[in-house]
C-alpha cells in the first residue's frame, strides 16, 4: 500500500517530512474549559449531584490547541473530523449519530466506513464540509495552521488538538465529552485508558537503569522520533530507553548513529511498504547495511507492531503503549 503514516494511518506529524506537506506544530495543547461551579451538595443529595456534574451546563466555551475559542449554546447535533485519532475518540464517547463525516483515511470503528468522506489533513474537502452544514469539525496535530486558517475564513469552525503526551490526549477526550455532553462516556473511556496505562508502568517500575532497554523506533522509511512527542513517551512508560532521546521531535535518521547507538529492541510500523521498491519496513530495516551488528537484529528483536495502534493519538493509544511494552520487555508480559 502507498504509505504516508500521519495521512493515511494516524492523526500525528513528521516534522521535516510533514512540512513539507504543510504541517506546522503549534506548541503545547492549550485545551480549556469554562464549567459553571456547583453549589455543594447535601450527603443525601451526593448521588445527584454527581450526576450532574457530569452534564455539561450550556453556554459552554472552550480553547483549542490553536487558542481560539469557541463557545457552544447546546449539543453540537452535526459533528465533521478529518484526523483518524479525532474520529476514533469521538465514536468512542458515542457520537455515531452526530458525526456526519469523517476523513478519506478513518477505518476505526468498523462504522466509520460508512460516513461520508471530507478528504484528509493536508487536504480537507472544502465544499463538502460545507454542505454538510457541521455545528463543529475536529482536527488533529498534522493539520498545519495555514490550512486550519484557510477553513476558519470560509467560517467552519474548527477545533485543532495538539497532543503530546498520553495525558493530552485524556484531556483532549474530556473536553470534547464536555462539548457534545458526553461527559459520562468520555469518563469511562479515560479510566480504561488510565488502568491500561497503570499496568504497563506497574509491570515495569521495578526495572533497575542497567536493565532497561535501549529501543530504536521506526514508523516510516528512514524516520525515528525524539523528545517532545507521545510517542517517545511510549517508549518511556514502558520502561525503554528511546536510543532518539538526544533529539527532539520528528527526525530522519542517521543509520550510522543507530549503529552506534547498538539498539536491544527495534520497532517498527507492520504495514508500512515502500512504494519504490515494494519492501516491507521490517525488511528495509534488517536489509541496511551494517545493520547486521545491531544487537536487536542479531537477537531477532526487531518487531512490527500495528500502525493505529503505535500512531494515533486517540483512545487506542494505551493499547499501543501496551504493545510497545510487550514487544520490549515480553517476559514481564506473557
Amino acid at each position: 500500500m502507498n504509505w504516508n503514516p500521519w495521512v493515511k494511518r494516524c492523526s500525528a506529524g513528521i516534522a521535516a517530512l510533514l512540512i513539507a506537506l504543510s504541517l506546522a506544530g503549534c506548541g503545547d495543547s492549550k485545551q480549556e474549559t469554562t464549567v459553571p461551579e456547583k453549589a455543594p451538595a447535601t450527603q443525601d443529595a451526593a448521588p445527584s449531584a454527581k450526576q450532574d456534574a457530569l452534564k455539561t451546563t450550556y453556554p459552554l466555551t472552550v480553547q483549542d490547541a490553536t487558542g481560539a475559542s469557541f463557545t457552544f449554546k447546546e449539543a453540537p447535533k452535526h459533528i465533521i473530523s478529518v484526523s483518524p485519532a479525532e474520529t476514533e475518540a469521538l465514536f468512542a464517547i458515542g457520537l455515531n449519530d452526530e458525526i456526519v463525516g469523517v476523513s478519506n483515511y478513518d477505518d476505526y470503528p468498523e462504522v466509520v466506513k460508512s460516513k461520508p468522506k471530507m478528504g484528509d489533513l493536508m487536504k480537507p474537502n472544502e465544499e463538502s464540509i460545507i454542505a454538510a452544514q457541521a455545528d463543529i469539525v475536529f482536527t488533529g496535530i498534522s493539520m498545519s495552521e495555514e490550512a486550519v486558517k484557510k477553513l476558519r475564513d470560509l467560517n467552519i469552525q474548527i477545533f485543532k488538538t495538539n497532543p503530546k503526551t498520553v495525558d493530552d490526549v485524556m484531556k483532549n477526550i474530556e473536553v470534547f465529552g464536555q462539548i457534545t455532553d458526553h461527559q459520562a462516556e468520555a469518563k469511562a473511556v479515560k479510566d480504561k485508558m488510565k488502568k491500561e496505562r497503570q499496568e504497563v508502568t506497574d509491570a515495569v517500575q521495578s526495572l533497575t537503569p542497567e536493565q532497561k532497554k535501549k529501543v530504536y523506533i521506526e514508523f516510516s522509511p528512514g524516520w525515528t522520533v525524539g523528545k517532545g512527542e507521545f510517542m517517545d513517551e511510549l517508549i518511556t512508560l514502558a520502561g525503554g530507553i528511546n536510543v532518539a532521546a538526544d533529539t527532539k521531535g520528528w527526525n530522519e535518521i542517521s543509520e550510522e548513529k543507530i549503529i552506534k547507538d547498538n539498539p536491544d529492541v527495534i520497532l517498527f510500523a507492520k504495514s508500512v511498504v515502500d512504494t519504490k521498491t515494494n519492501k516491507g519496513l521490517g525488511e528495509i530495516i534488517t536489509s541496511r547495511s551494517g545493520w547486521n551488528q545491531i544487537t536487536a537484529v542479531k537477537n531477532k528483536a526487531v518487531i512490527g507492531l500495528d500502525d493505529n495502534l503505535l500512531s494515533r493519538p486517540g483512545p487506542r493509544v494505551t493499547e499501543g503503549l501496551q504493545a510497545v511494552a510487550k514487544a520490549i520487555y515480553p517476559d514481564l508480559f506473557k
